[in-house]
């Protein structure tokens, strides 16, 4: 993922609470309980994506072995479908995880953006662009190869993941009012078809794998990072919990992946800009924050939460949390889609459908301080931008 400087935003608008309670608990022991459920619930997450993911490998192995348009509108249901499971999951990063520790974590395999399309393909203005059309310098398209050439030069050379994946799918996104247009065509009788369907196919292998890895990384019988995890202090446990739901609440999601492209109209910073995806990938990231705070994780996961943790410590201060976390997810749930018809230059500031993007960046901004004080009632420090 880029780094880059958050804008500043207006003023936090003001809000409707809806009541909440939590129950009470009791110190180190309702701590340890809440980390172990948290631990459970990444498992399950991660197990959700890895299904969905590989139904969506299935659908694409469908489509390159019969490449109509019928089959791509399956492979790129099977996307959008993956894609809403993974969302959840940006949840568990921004402390040093599997997924992005500094040394291997994945993350910028499956999750880079924003993405340069001419880097992989064929676009506009320029039909011999990208690793497809270049057999010359890259003969054999395979794993590693996509995976050396990972922001190799430029941290928007982009050639895994999901957004290279979403760009294989639905092309450039040349349309005013609706997602990228690719044919189907593109992998039959097109220039290179052979190459663009072994890079798709390649590619979503990858992601499997690396979400599979993860998954692996969580195991409950596994010798890996959850056990590691699970048997840290609890306090430290916490502080990694708190600090990877305050992070992604307002520098990543508010800031990077909202703020940015409202603040700069630009197609090209917002998230999914292919499939038209961006507004539901901003809710499943604003429902990963809620689901580690209330523990309403997939596949029936039990147990103690986070919030029953906070409430055990301060009832009033979690009840004020909860309460900001269901507002932000209804305020961004309420963004009408496509989220780029709301970064058109001729779009006033006004406009409501702009507006809703302001009331959601808002909304997460406000919630970030009481996720902050809710650490230090816990007697801990975390640092989010």
């Amino acid at each position: 993922m880029r780094s880059r400087a958050i804008l500043p935003t207006i003023t936090a608008a003001t809000l409707v609470l809806a009541a909440c309670g939590s129950d009470d608990g009791g110190g180190d022991a309702d701590m340890a309980d809440a980390v172990e459920t948290y631990a459970e619930g990444v498992e399950a997450s991660y197990e959700a994506s890895v299904e969905s993911a590989e139904a969506m490998d299935e659908a694409i192995d469908t489509f390159v072995d019969d490449p109509t348009e019928e089959n791509l509108e399956s492979a790129k249901q099977a996307w959008l479908d993956a894609r809403d499971d993974y969302g959840p999951t940006e949840a568990f990063r921004f402390y040093g995880g599997p997924i992005d520790n500094e040394e291997d974590g994945p993350e910028g395999l499956i999750n880079a953006w924003p993405m340069d399309e001419a880097y992989v393909d064929y676009v506009e203005g320029s039909p011999d662009s990208g690793i497809i059309n270049d057999p010359e310098t890259y003969p054999t398209i395979d794993g590693e190869l996509l995976e050396s050439l990972n922001e190799d030069g430029g941290e928007t050379n982009i050639s895994t993941g999901w957004h290279a994946i979403e760009f294989l799918l639905w092309g450039q996104d040349l349309s005013d009012d609706g997602p990228g247009a690719r044919p189907a065509t593109d992998y039959s009788d097109a220039e290179n078809a052979d190459r663009r369907a072994e890079y798709l196919t390649t590619a979503s292998e990858l992601l499997v794998g690396h979400l599979e890895d993860l998954e692996a990384a969580w195991d409950e019988d596994g010798d890996n990072y959850r056990a590691e995890f699970v048997a840290l202090d609890p306090e430290e446990a916490m502080t990694n919990i708190i600090t990877g739901i305050g992070e992604l609440s307002r520098g990543e999601l508010a800031g990077e992946r909202m703020n940015v492209a409202y603040s700069e109209r630009s197609q090209e910073d917002e998230h999914s800009c292919f499939s038209d995806n961006t507004t539901a990938d901003i809710v499943a990231n604003a429902t990963g924050i809620q689901m580690v705070l209330t523990a309403s994780y997939p596949g029936g996961v039990e147990g103690t939460s986070v919030l029953d943790v906070i409430s055990a410590e301060d009832s009033e201060l979690a009840e004020q949390l909860a309460e900001q976390v269901d507002v932000s997810v209804a305020a961004v749930t309420a963004i009408p889609a496509p989220f780029d018809q709301h970064l058109a230059d001729g779009v006033p500031d006004d406009d409501p459908g702009r507006a809703t993007v302001l009331v959601g960046i808002e909304a997460l901004e406000a919630q970030t301080p009481t996720i902050v004080s809710a650490a230090e009632a816990l007697g801990l420090t975390i640092n989010v931008t």
